[in-house]
């Protein structure tokens, strides 16, 4: 009799978390479940749009034979692409581990700090950031003010970094703009972490630098995993993006952009377990160390 009113207990359980999420659900179906399907479907034919109805002609791979085989245009817009995330993505973390644990010290208006921090995640848009970046305000001055242009041509030459190294100075202001939900979390994580092992590491005469390398950093591993995912695919989709740019070159090829977004989304979920693969190896040997 228990063990009945147990299951069914549990049933009910099902039942109520499976009622909470049907919308989300039921909107994942409609809204992106079915578009996701039928661009699918699309990038096996070849599209034609008649005033009264579309035809579908099959064509098989063709389309991902076009673009992985027959054409370089894909390698030669990502290849600088990936680079430049090479790039940006570290810098990135780094800088908003850094602003999270500045912000996380009692200093005055560091509430007024957070929010300024934040105000660009509240004002996203594509438009805007483009616009900032075309007017020429997206680099922040840097290589102009500190000389940087000649530096950098010295140091790098044509060497294939010299370009992405560029890119990302010219658009300074991405790193500003898509830091916002990374310092929240590092800020969050940081507030994680129990005063009682700072108290002891100062108390054992330990100093900031060794704080922050055996205390601090290791407390943020698991954030800084969620913050690589979270800013990978965020730099994936954002306005600069080399294959977004391609596809709109290619209005009305319909069965090719399918197949074209599609390559590009197995090339995300592709660097994504590439990043889970090598930060779990990476724990593993600073776990191994420790021991």
């Amino acid at each position: 009799m228990k063990k009945r009113k147990f299951m069914k207990a549990a049933t009910m359980r099902k039942l109520e978390g499976l009622l909470f999420i049907s919308p989300w659900l039921v909107g994942f179906a409609v809204f992106l479940g079915f578009p996701l399907l039928f661009s699918l479907y699309m990038s096996f034919h070849n599209l034609r749009v008649l005033p009264n109805r579309m035809v579908y002609e099959f064509v098989g791979l063709q389309h991902y034979n076009s673009i992985i085989f027959e054409s370089s245009a894909l390698y030669d817009e990502l290849l600088p692409f990936f680079r430049e995330e090479l790039i940006v993505i570290p810098i990135i973390l780094v800088f908003s581990l850094l602003i999270a644990i500045l912000l996380n010290q009692n200093l005055p208006g560091r509430f007024v700090f957070r929010a300024i921090f934040f105000l660009p995640v509240i004002f996203s848009s594509g438009y805007v950031l483009t616009e900032l970046v075309n007017q020429g305000e997206g680099g922040l001055g840097f290589l102009e003010r500190v000389e940087l242009g000649q530096y950098l041509d010295t140091m790098l030459g044509d060497s294939a970094w010299a370009a992405p190294v560029k890119g990302v100075l010219d658009r300074f202001v991405l790193v500003l703009w898509y830091s916002g939900v990374q310092i929240l979390i590092f800020l969050a994580g940081r507030q994680t972490v129990s005063k009682s092992a700072y108290e002891s590491a100062r108390i054992d005469g330990a100093s900031p630098w060794d704080v922050f390398w055996k205390i601090t950093l290791p407390a943020m591993s698991p954030f800084i995993l969620l913050n690589l995912i979270y800013t990978v695919v965020d730099m994936f989709t954002y306005p600069f993006n080399p294959i977004i740019h391609m596809i709109g070159l290619n209005q009305g090829e319909y069965g090719f952009n399918s197949a074209l977004a599609w390559i590009y989304f197995l090339l995300i979920i592709t660097s994504l377990g590439l990043v889970v693969f090598l930060y779990g190896k990476t724990s593993k040997i600073r776990d191994l160390r420790r021991r």
